[in-house]
């Protein structure tokens, strides 16, 4: 008896867990201020955002933008003298499959990168690059949902 296409497809017991990223997309976005306590009341007064403290590994506090019980965005504080000349911003992240593999071919391509490739703890591994151009990007690989890099 000769097989089906239906017959020789494997069974599946379950659906794939949806993916929470997908290579190439923006999923990050965070803002550089001078000021937080002041961009925090912009944000919650006009936004509705609340927000969630959360330690950094040089000591400083990041701050989660919450909407509801889901982070939004990310704010950090650009007020110390090492980041003297540099506006306030939002950085972009998008997300990719594999970030040290994929700086090594911005970097042939013309990018620079800004600071050394890091890890945040449940969350990513994260490069900031200069774009040819000179746009700041960030890149990071999500460490949730490790499935979706497939």
């Amino acid at each position: 008896m000769a097989q089906t296409a239906t017959a020789r497809r494997p069974k599946r017991d379950e659906a794939p867990a949806p993916s929470l990223w997908t290579h190439g997309t923006f999923h990050w976005n965070e803002l550089l201020a001078r000021d937080v306590e002041r961009v925090k009341r912009f944000y919650r007064t006009t936004i509705g955002w609340t927000f969630q403290s959360m330690p950094t590994p040089d000591g400083q506090t990041y701050w989660l933008a919450m909407l509801g019980d889901r982070p939004v965005a990310g704010i950090y504080s650009i007020a110390g003298p090492e980041f003297d000349g540099m506006p306030e911003c939002w950085m972009s992240y998008l997300a990719v499959d594999d970030v040290d593999k994929r700086v090594a071919k911005a970097v042939k391509a013309g990018a620079k990168l800004m600071k050394p490739i890091f890890e945040v703890p449940d969350v990513g591994r994260i490069a900031v690059l200069s774009q040819p151009g000179g746009a700041g990007i960030g890149w990071m690989t999500p460490f949730c949902n490790e499935a979706a890099k497939g």
